[in-house]
């Protein structure tokens, strides 16, 4: 699986947001989120729009200015951010893969794919933006980080 750099920056700024949450609601300033993850700022905005047209994150403008989540960390998933900026978990060539049909040897693959999607949304599904801004992951997706072999160049 490929991430691009768009869907990485997007998870690292709302994992700031996440990080930046009080109980005054107080947004912060896009040079903020691009300095605190070395982002390009131009670059940044254009994933803060994304977020926004998703319904993750709002705006404000002003001297008091700047982005907030719009929900608690604790209710968005790193899936939802990723879906925001990116479309689908999963696609081949553009298509969902329920929606394929192969034939001949390749009959097969489209479970393949689709159970590749469905272990994706397990682990992106089940971390919070909060789990990021705590350190502090599922012990079910901290168990597949640790797993034997996982962090071998494959």
């Amino acid at each position: 699986m490929r991430i691009t750099a768009k869907a990485d920056y997007a998870v690292r700024a709302a994992a700031e947001l996440a990080a930046a949450e009080s109980p005054s609601g107080r947004p912060i300033k896009g040079e903020q989120l691009a300095s605190a993850q070395n982002i390009p700022q131009k670059f940044l905005e254009n994933i803060l729009a994304d977020l926004k047209r998703a319904g993750l994150i709002r705006t404000r403008r002003g001297a008091e200015g700047g982005y907030a989540l719009i929900r608690p960390a604790t209710d968005i998933t790193v899936a939802d951010v990723l879906r925001a900026v990116e479309g689908p978990l999963a696609a081949v060539q553009g298509t969902r893969p329920e929606a394929l049909n192969y034939s001949g040897a390749a009959t097969q693959l489209a479970e393949v794919w689709v159970a590749l999607r469905a272990n994706v949304r397990a682990v992106l599904e089940n971390v919070t933006l909060a789990d990021l801004a705590t350190g502090s992951l599922p012990k079910r997706v901290a168990a597949l980080a640790t797993a034997p072999g996982a962090w071998e160049p494959h």
